[in-house]
């Protein structure tokens, strides 16, 4: 597992062979080794939208439901 500081209030976690971007606390797009870049499909805010946006640096990334990024980590609703 590799924690890595993007800038202010986002962040990469790298485990298991996936990539995840953190915007603040929240998990909202990553790289999955098998599947390739994904976003979250939730909106949370247009701060939010611009670090996934600089994070994709220009992929092209599915979207998917919040809940697709939370399993990559095991993350529970409410936790």
């Amino acid at each position: 597992m590799k924690l890595r500081q993007i800038a202010s209030n986002m962040t990469e976690l790298t485990v298991n062979g996936n990539k995840v971007l953190f915007s603040y606390e929240t998990p909202v797009a990553a790289f999955v080794f098998w599947r390739g870049y994904v976003r979250t499909a939730t909106h949370y805010s247009p701060t939010t939208s611009r670090h996934i946006n600089k994070w994709l640096d220009g992929f092209v990334a599915e979207e998917v439901p919040q809940e697709f990024i939370n399993e990559l980590l095991n993350i529970n609703e409410g936790e």
